[in-house]
């Protein structure tokens, strides 16, 4: 009976096995893409804003790819959703105006 038990958990195991490297690669593969898509911040590079203005530099870029900057002595987010890389500069969709006005 032990033997039929180890048959049987070494096929459940190899058919499970293609099932959850595919799934592994898919989501593997979906954070590649995500980090090829959004721009590469880093603290101190000049941030501008889509009208070509400059912001000011990134003070710090959290995890999720949001960047801090200080505007006007207030520490202020700007969304990694807004940002994208055009000619080499780190770009917002926002306006230094329309950060200005952020709580």
């Amino acid at each position: 009976m032990s033997k039929f038990v180890s048959i049987a958990i070494l096929a459940a195991v190899a058919v499970a096995s293609p099932v959850l490297a595919a799934e592994s690669s898919q989501s593997v593969r979906a954070e590649t893409e995500v980090t090829a898509a959004s721009p590469s911040v880093t603290a101190g590079r000049m941030i501008y804003g889509g009208n070509g203005q400059r912001i000011a530099p990134a003070y710090r870029v959290a995890s999720d790819g949001t960047v801090q900057v200080i505007l006007n002595g207030k520490l202020v987010n700007i969304p990694s959703a807004s940002l994208s890389e055009v000619n080499g500069k780190v770009q917002t969709t926002l306006t230094k105006v329309e950060l200005g006005r952020a709580h």
